[in-house]
Protein backbone atom coordinates (compact mmCIF):
# COMPACT_ATOMS: atom_id res chain seq x y z
CA UNK A 1 0.00 0.00 0.00
CA UNK A 2 1.19 3.95 -1.07
CA UNK A 3 2.00 6.37 1.91
CA UNK A 4 -0.57 9.08 2.01
CA UNK A 5 1.43 12.60 0.86
CA UNK A 6 0.31 15.23 3.31
CA UNK A 7 -2.71 18.96 1.77
CA UNK A 8 -0.69 20.86 4.93
CA UNK A 9 -0.58 22.54 8.49
CA UNK A 10 -3.33 24.37 9.74
CA UNK A 11 -3.72 26.45 12.93
CA UNK A 12 -6.64 28.39 14.04
CA UNK A 13 -8.22 31.69 14.51
CA UNK A 14 -6.85 32.58 17.63
CA UNK A 15 -7.87 31.97 20.79
CA UNK A 16 -11.02 33.58 21.82
CA UNK A 17 -14.29 33.48 24.26
CA UNK A 18 -17.55 31.12 23.43
CA UNK A 19 -19.82 32.81 26.70
CA UNK A 20 -17.32 33.10 29.56
CA UNK A 21 -16.24 29.75 30.03
CA UNK A 22 -14.61 28.36 26.73
CA UNK A 23 -11.43 30.21 25.45
CA UNK A 24 -10.83 27.99 22.02
CA UNK A 25 -9.35 28.38 19.08
CA UNK A 26 -11.91 27.53 16.03
CA UNK A 27 -9.38 25.08 13.64
CA UNK A 28 -12.16 23.46 11.43
CA UNK A 29 -13.64 24.95 9.24
CA UNK A 30 -10.56 26.55 8.58
CA UNK A 31 -9.51 28.19 5.36
CA UNK A 32 -12.03 27.69 2.17
CA UNK A 33 -11.87 24.18 0.96
CA UNK A 34 -10.73 22.21 4.21
CA UNK A 35 -14.39 21.21 5.60
CA UNK A 36 -15.19 19.45 1.83
CA UNK A 37 -11.73 17.53 2.20
CA UNK A 38 -12.54 17.10 6.45
CA UNK A 39 -15.85 15.39 5.90
CA UNK A 40 -17.76 14.28 8.15
CA UNK A 41 -16.05 17.28 10.56
CA UNK A 42 -17.41 20.15 10.29
CA UNK A 43 -16.28 22.10 13.21
CA UNK A 44 -13.49 22.12 15.33
CA UNK A 45 -13.54 24.23 18.97
CA UNK A 46 -10.46 23.53 20.88
CA UNK A 47 -9.83 24.37 24.25
CA UNK A 48 -6.63 24.31 25.24
CA UNK A 49 -5.18 23.60 28.97
CA UNK A 50 -6.62 27.31 30.53
CA UNK A 51 -6.52 27.38 34.98
CA UNK A 52 -9.99 29.08 35.99
CA UNK A 53 -10.17 30.66 39.30
CA UNK A 54 -12.84 29.34 41.82
CA UNK A 55 -16.33 30.84 41.60
CA UNK A 56 -19.38 29.98 43.17
CA UNK A 57 -21.41 30.85 39.75
CA UNK A 58 -20.67 28.11 37.40
CA UNK A 59 -18.69 29.68 34.06
CA UNK A 60 -20.31 28.49 30.53
CA UNK A 61 -22.30 29.31 27.82
CA UNK A 62 -26.02 30.11 27.56
CA UNK A 63 -29.28 28.56 25.63
CA UNK A 64 -28.34 28.06 21.89
CA UNK A 65 -30.49 25.92 19.20
CA UNK A 66 -28.99 22.89 17.36
CA UNK A 67 -29.73 21.42 14.25
CA UNK A 68 -28.80 19.28 11.74
CA UNK A 69 -25.39 17.34 13.37
CA UNK A 70 -24.24 15.87 16.22
CA UNK A 71 -22.20 17.64 18.55
CA UNK A 72 -19.19 15.48 20.27
CA UNK A 73 -17.40 17.15 22.94
CA UNK A 74 -14.32 15.65 24.54
CA UNK A 75 -12.87 16.10 28.34
CA UNK A 76 -9.49 15.86 29.07
CA UNK A 77 -8.96 18.18 32.05
CA UNK A 78 -12.02 19.45 34.05
CA UNK A 79 -15.71 18.96 34.46
CA UNK A 80 -18.71 20.24 32.16
CA UNK A 81 -23.06 20.12 32.98
CA UNK A 82 -24.98 20.09 30.46
CA UNK A 83 -28.80 20.69 29.99
CA UNK A 84 -30.94 20.68 26.97
CA UNK A 85 -34.68 20.89 26.05
CA UNK A 86 -35.52 17.01 25.80
CA UNK A 87 -35.01 17.22 30.06
CA UNK A 88 -31.60 15.11 29.35
CA UNK A 89 -28.72 16.42 30.93
CA UNK A 90 -25.65 15.22 32.74
CA UNK A 91 -21.85 15.80 33.77
CA UNK A 92 -19.01 14.78 31.63
CA UNK A 93 -15.22 14.30 33.57
CA UNK A 94 -12.20 13.71 32.53
CA UNK A 95 -12.17 10.85 29.74
CA UNK A 96 -15.83 11.23 29.12
CA UNK A 97 -17.09 11.99 25.79
CA UNK A 98 -20.42 13.41 25.51
CA UNK A 99 -21.88 12.75 21.79
CA UNK A 100 -25.26 14.67 21.48
CA UNK A 101 -27.26 14.26 17.95
CA UNK A 102 -28.81 17.19 17.75
CA UNK A 103 -30.72 15.93 14.65
CA UNK A 104 -34.59 17.87 13.99
CA UNK A 105 -33.62 20.29 16.78
CA UNK A 106 -32.63 20.96 20.61
CA UNK A 107 -31.72 23.97 22.88
CA UNK A 108 -28.77 22.96 24.76
CA UNK A 109 -26.40 24.91 27.60
CA UNK A 110 -23.35 23.78 28.94
CA UNK A 111 -21.35 25.29 31.73
CA UNK A 112 -18.38 24.28 34.34
CA UNK A 113 -19.80 21.69 36.61
CA UNK A 114 -20.72 23.33 40.16
CA UNK A 115 -18.89 21.36 42.34
CA UNK A 116 -15.42 21.67 39.87
CA UNK A 117 -16.06 25.31 39.83
CA UNK A 118 -16.03 25.96 42.89
CA UNK A 119 -12.51 24.76 43.78
CA UNK A 120 -11.29 25.54 39.42
CA UNK A 121 -8.60 24.50 38.17
CA UNK A 122 -6.89 22.90 34.81
CA UNK A 123 -9.42 23.36 32.23
CA UNK A 124 -8.91 21.01 28.76
CA UNK A 125 -11.65 20.37 26.33
CA UNK A 126 -12.28 19.77 22.77
CA UNK A 127 -15.52 20.18 20.87
CA UNK A 128 -16.39 18.91 17.29
CA UNK A 129 -19.47 19.05 14.83
CA UNK A 130 -20.10 16.28 13.21
CA UNK A 131 -22.15 16.18 10.24
CA UNK A 132 -25.00 13.61 9.67
CA UNK A 133 -26.26 11.94 6.52
CA UNK A 134 -29.81 14.20 4.69
CA UNK A 135 -31.68 11.04 5.55
CA UNK A 136 -30.68 12.01 9.52
CA UNK A 137 -31.09 15.25 9.92
CA UNK A 138 -34.22 15.21 10.97
CA UNK A 139 -34.13 12.24 13.58
CA UNK A 140 -35.45 12.24 17.36
CA UNK A 141 -32.61 14.16 19.67
CA UNK A 142 -30.40 11.87 21.16
CA UNK A 143 -27.28 11.43 22.96
CA UNK A 144 -24.51 8.74 24.02
CA UNK A 145 -22.89 9.45 27.31
CA UNK A 146 -19.39 7.37 26.85
CA UNK A 147 -17.17 7.00 29.57
CA UNK A 148 -13.65 6.94 30.29
CA UNK A 149 -14.48 3.53 31.40
CA UNK A 150 -16.37 2.76 27.75
CA UNK A 151 -13.69 3.23 25.84
CA UNK A 152 -11.59 0.77 23.74
CA UNK A 153 -7.63 0.98 24.37
CA UNK A 154 -4.39 0.00 23.01
CA UNK A 155 -1.10 -0.15 24.27
CA UNK A 156 1.82 -0.07 22.15
CA UNK A 157 5.37 -0.02 22.93
CA UNK A 158 5.60 3.70 23.62
CA UNK A 159 1.69 5.00 23.21
CA UNK A 160 -1.67 4.61 24.09
CA UNK A 161 -4.39 4.83 21.56
CA UNK A 162 -8.10 5.52 23.27
CA UNK A 163 -10.48 4.63 20.35
CA UNK A 164 -13.82 6.45 21.19
CA UNK A 165 -15.24 5.62 17.60
CA UNK A 166 -14.42 3.16 15.00
CA UNK A 167 -11.69 0.27 15.16
CA UNK A 168 -7.71 0.13 15.71
CA UNK A 169 -5.99 -3.19 15.45
CA UNK A 170 -9.38 -5.20 16.62
CA UNK A 171 -10.54 -3.31 19.07
CA UNK A 172 -13.42 -0.86 18.86
CA UNK A 173 -14.76 2.67 20.53
CA UNK A 174 -18.34 2.49 22.38
CA UNK A 175 -19.53 5.36 19.70
CA UNK A 176 -22.65 4.38 17.22
CA UNK A 177 -22.06 6.61 14.31
CA UNK A 178 -24.35 7.24 11.03
CA UNK A 179 -21.16 7.10 8.65
CA UNK A 180 -18.10 5.78 9.12
CA UNK A 181 -15.80 7.42 11.27
CA UNK A 182 -12.60 7.07 13.36
CA UNK A 183 -12.22 9.15 16.75
CA UNK A 184 -9.04 7.96 18.67
CA UNK A 185 -6.89 10.09 21.34
CA UNK A 186 -3.44 8.99 21.17
CA UNK A 187 -1.05 9.79 24.08
CA UNK A 188 2.39 9.13 22.85
CA UNK A 189 5.84 9.12 24.60
CA UNK A 190 8.93 10.56 23.44
CA UNK A 191 10.40 7.87 20.84
CA UNK A 192 7.11 6.64 20.20
CA UNK A 193 5.41 6.04 17.07
CA UNK A 194 2.47 4.25 15.93
CA UNK A 195 1.44 3.17 11.96
CA UNK A 196 -2.43 3.03 10.84
CA UNK A 197 -3.95 2.86 7.49
CA UNK A 198 -7.16 3.94 5.52
CA UNK A 199 -8.67 3.53 2.29
CA UNK A 200 -7.60 6.44 -0.05
CA UNK A 201 -11.25 7.59 -0.88
CA UNK A 202 -11.85 8.59 2.63
CA UNK A 203 -10.45 11.14 4.53
CA UNK A 204 -7.85 11.46 7.33
CA UNK A 205 -6.08 14.32 9.86
CA UNK A 206 -4.66 14.58 13.00
CA UNK A 207 -4.61 17.13 15.51
CA UNK A 208 -1.76 17.71 18.04
CA UNK A 209 -3.16 19.58 21.27
CA UNK A 210 0.36 18.56 23.17
CA UNK A 211 4.05 18.05 22.23
CA UNK A 212 4.86 17.94 18.27
CA UNK A 213 4.52 14.59 16.13
CA UNK A 214 6.20 13.57 12.44
CA UNK A 215 3.18 12.13 10.71
CA UNK A 216 4.43 10.93 7.10
CA UNK A 217 7.98 13.08 7.83
CA UNK A 218 5.73 16.40 7.88
CA UNK A 219 6.51 18.05 11.64
CA UNK A 220 3.41 18.84 13.00
CA UNK A 221 3.34 21.66 16.32
CA UNK A 222 1.12 21.57 19.37
CA UNK A 223 -2.47 23.11 18.21
CA UNK A 224 -1.77 22.48 14.61
CA UNK A 225 -3.86 20.27 11.97
CA UNK A 226 -2.34 18.09 9.60
CA UNK A 227 -4.71 17.06 6.45
CA UNK A 228 -3.59 14.22 4.50
CA UNK A 229 -4.55 14.07 0.80
CA UNK A 230 -6.75 11.14 -0.35
CA UNK A 231 -3.63 9.56 -2.70
CA UNK A 232 -2.25 6.52 -0.32
CA UNK A 233 -3.56 4.29 2.70
CA UNK A 234 -0.66 4.40 5.22
CA UNK A 235 0.24 6.74 7.51
CA UNK A 236 2.90 6.77 10.23
CA UNK A 237 3.10 8.96 13.09
CA UNK A 238 6.52 9.57 15.33
CA UNK A 239 7.09 11.62 18.28
CA UNK A 240 10.73 12.97 19.46
CA UNK A 241 9.48 14.69 22.34
CA UNK A 242 5.80 13.10 22.97
CA UNK A 243 2.78 13.76 22.06
CA UNK A 244 -1.19 14.08 22.85
CA UNK A 245 -2.77 14.01 19.52
CA UNK A 246 -6.28 13.37 18.20
CA UNK A 247 -6.99 11.35 15.14
CA UNK A 248 -9.96 12.22 12.65
CA UNK A 249 -11.10 10.22 9.97
CA UNK A 250 -13.75 9.26 7.65
CA UNK A 251 -15.92 8.44 4.79
CA UNK A 252 -17.06 11.96 3.06
CA UNK A 253 -20.48 11.86 2.88
CA UNK A 254 -20.56 13.91 -0.25
CA UNK A 255 -24.00 16.08 -0.24
CA UNK A 256 -24.43 19.85 -0.15
CA UNK A 257 -23.42 21.65 3.18
CA UNK A 258 -25.27 24.71 3.48
CA UNK A 259 -24.92 26.14 7.07
CA UNK A 260 -25.99 29.27 8.69
CA UNK A 261 -24.72 30.05 12.42
CA UNK A 262 -26.07 27.02 14.44
CA UNK A 263 -27.32 24.98 11.94
CA UNK A 264 -26.46 23.00 9.35
CA UNK A 265 -28.70 21.77 6.30
CA UNK A 266 -28.15 20.45 2.64
CA UNK A 267 -30.46 23.40 1.45
CA UNK A 268 -30.81 27.36 1.61
CA UNK A 269 -34.57 26.15 2.18
CA UNK A 270 -33.56 24.24 5.26
CA UNK A 271 -32.08 26.57 6.66
CA UNK A 272 -35.01 28.76 6.65
CA UNK A 273 -37.10 25.98 8.24
CA UNK A 274 -34.85 25.53 10.93
CA UNK A 275 -35.16 29.28 11.94
CA UNK A 276 -38.54 29.81 11.51
CA UNK A 277 -38.76 26.34 13.64
CA UNK A 278 -36.74 27.64 16.14
CA UNK A 279 -38.24 30.93 16.35
CA UNK A 280 -41.43 29.43 16.63
CA UNK A 281 -40.81 27.20 19.48
CA UNK A 282 -40.18 24.13 17.94
CA UNK A 283 -37.35 22.84 19.58
CA UNK A 284 -38.97 22.93 22.95
CA UNK A 285 -38.23 25.28 26.15
CA UNK A 286 -35.30 25.64 28.41
CA UNK A 287 -34.07 28.13 31.11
Amino acid sequence: MAQRSVTGVFRGDGFHWVGDGFHVTQVIPGPAGLQERISPFLLMDYHAPYVYEPTEVPRGVGVHPHRGFETVTLAFEGSVAHHDSTGAGGVINPGDVQWMKAASGILHKEYHEKNWASKGGRFHMMQLWVNLPAKNKMDEPAYQPLLASDMGVVDLDKAKVTIIAGEYRGVKGPAKTHSPINLWRVEMRAGGEMEMDFPASENASIFVMEGSVAANGTHVDEHSLLLFNNDGEDIKVTSSEGAHFAVLQGKPLDEPIVSHGPFVMNTEEEIRLAYRDFLGGKFGHLE
